[in-house]
């Protein structure tokens, strides 16, 4: 019979996995916009796809429940502006001896009571997202305008708009979505038997369906710790720098990683790999025209070569092509393979 042989290989194998994906926006960068404070949509600025710089005019909301707290506000530095006087006079009034030591006592308290209100109203337009500016200019100008702009938080893409003109929005809506889409992320999931070829900072390639022939390089910025239990797959995060813009979120993908070996792992050709009564066997060569089967405990596939965990020795000689008639003239001698 023809037979071909090949030497039991040692040396570093390339493990390659792949695994599918979906291209998803950097949650650090993402940021849904909402109002602070109950109003009326006056303007929106802004539409989607649009790029914005940080502290971009989105849209501007006209609010009666600002205008009111922005009166209060006022009232408040009236009152404190009133007893400010109130104690300087009497200050004056008790070095002259014209009041009792208890009345100035009383406008101080007084006093103090009206600077903590106003600090309380200031404090209260501040947490309704009024910036510092517009607050000086009410306490410079006294004129109540109640106007909410709502401003992008970073450079970024409004990916999303939920918000026309003339409506009344409530503080639990998200109106914008903005994202900062120079990275990305790619989320894909690995299933339990290749959890060893993954790790943490590993340089990993990426190839997206809506572009087949080009590779975007990435890095392994997450691995999950729990495995979902229904498919028995781990969350993997990939970062990828993403500067055209070309990788979208929700784009299918798929995260291509590879791994090296030990350096002495042994691997022999697929071909060389039979079935035999009590597992997988070769067939090494021990002299020209003398064959020995000999089980074997096997690795993983890669390409055309499978790796061997035990049963062989670098350089020995196994059988490839014509290991499958050695096979059956064996099992036709009924001769058991050794270990």
């Amino acid at each position: 019979m023809q037979l071909e042989l090949s030497p039991v290989a040692q040396g570093e194998i390339l493990s390659h996995r792949e695994f599918p994906a979906t291209v998803q926006a950097n949650q650090n960068e993402l940021a849904e916009v909402t109002a602070l404070i109950r109003g009326r949509v006056v303007k929106v600025h802004v539409d989607v796809g649009q790029d914005v710089k940080k502290g971009t005019l989105l849209a501007l909301l006209h609010s009666v429940d600002l205008g009111v707290a922005e009166g209060e506000h006022l009232k408040a530095e009236a009152r404190l502006e009133e007893a400010e006087r109130s104690h300087v006079r009497a200050k004056e009034l008790y070095e002259n001896k014209a009041v009792s030591l208890a009345e100035l006592q009383r406008r101080e308290a007084a006093m103090k009571a009206a600077r903590a209100e106003a600090r309380e109203t200031r404090n209260r337009l501040e947490l309704l997202g009024v910036p510092q500016e517009e607050i000086e200019r009410l306490d410079r100008e006294h004129m109540i305008k109640a106007d909410m702009p709502l401003r992008a938080p970073f450079d970024g893409r409004v990916i999303t708009r939920n918000i026309t003109k003339g409506e009344v929005v409530e503080t639990d809506q998200k109106l914008f979505t903005v994202a900062n889409l120079t990275d990305v992320w790619v989320i894909g999931n690995v299933p339990e038997k290749d959890i060893r070829f993954i790790r943490k900072d590993q340089n990993v390639n990426v190839v997206l369906a809506a572009y087949p022939h080009a590779i975007f390089g990435g890095t392994i910025t997450y691995v999950g710790d729990v495995l979902d239990p229904a498919t028995r797959t781990m969350s993997l995060r990939v970062t990828v720098s993403n500067p055209e813009r070309l990788l979208k979120p929700e784009m299918f993908a798929v995260i291509s990683v590879y791994a090296m070996s030990s350096p002495d792992a042994l691997s022999v050709p697929l071909a060389a790999v039979q079935d035999g009564p009590v597992g997988k066997m070769v067939f090494i060569q021990q002299e020209a025209g003398t064959f020995e089967a000999r089980a074997v405990k096997l690795g993983n596939e890669e390409g055309e070569v499978i790796r061997v965990l035990e049963g062989v020795k670098a350089g020995e000689q196994v059988v490839t092509k014509g290991s499958f008639a050695l096979k059956s003239e064996m099992e036709r001698h009924k001769i058991e393979p050794s270990t």
